[in-house]
């Protein structure tokens, strides 16, 4: 798998590091509050995975599962929304996770639906990467690990057609592999 990435964009160890510190800092802002920490299937467990063990407040989770992308590297435009929460979240505090902010489609979207339809209090949203530069929809993270440039990245639960994810960094994948 290393030889289809063109250059590691971050650094395994930065991560780790820039993890760590998303955790503290949202373990200060939830002191005292009832939270629920909702995670957007399949590119946000690995995040995920390593965030609520940095988070030292107590937390409920549960998963989302959206899709606009299927095995291409843009979005359709369309969300379709496969999988919400299954428990109440009515009043309480919603901390959304995902692995990368792009289109702000995605984002946009299942954040108002846990405001609208399940009746959160509140939405905060975080996550891994940023990259402004494809923004369609006004939206911004509220906890935002890196900001990346307009460049295919896979790794660290991002992914090309379901593969890549397992990678321990974020790197730019070569492009001769997704340009079909």
């Amino acid at each position: 798998m290393d030889q289809d990435i063109d250059r590691v964009l971050v650094h395994e160890r930065r991560i780790r590091d820039r993890v760590a510190e998303l955790g503290a800092r949202i373990s200060r802002d939830y002191e005292g509050k009832d939270v629920t920490v909702v995670a957007l299937l399949k590119g946000g467990v690995v995040f995920l995975s390593d965030l609520i063990r940095s988070i030292s407040v107590p937390m409920h989770l549960d998963f989302a599962w959206a899709s606009s992308y299927g095995d291409g590297t843009t979005s359709s435009g369309n969300v379709a929304l496969r999988v919400m929460p299954d428990t109440s979240l009515r009043g309480r505090h919603v901390l959304l996770v995902d692995d990368i902010l792009d289109t702000g489609r995605t984002l946009a979207r299942v954040s108002a639906e846990l405001r609208d339809r399940f009746g959160a209090a509140e939405v905060k949203t975080c996550v891994l990467l940023d990259k402004a530069a494809r923004r369609e929809v006004d939206v911004r993270a509220d906890y935002v690990g890196f900001e990346v440039e307009n460049v295919f990245v896979v790794g660290y639960g991002l992914d090309f057609a379901d593969r890549y994810r397992n990678l321990p960094y974020i790197g730019v994948l070569k492009p001769h592999l997704y340009a079909n």
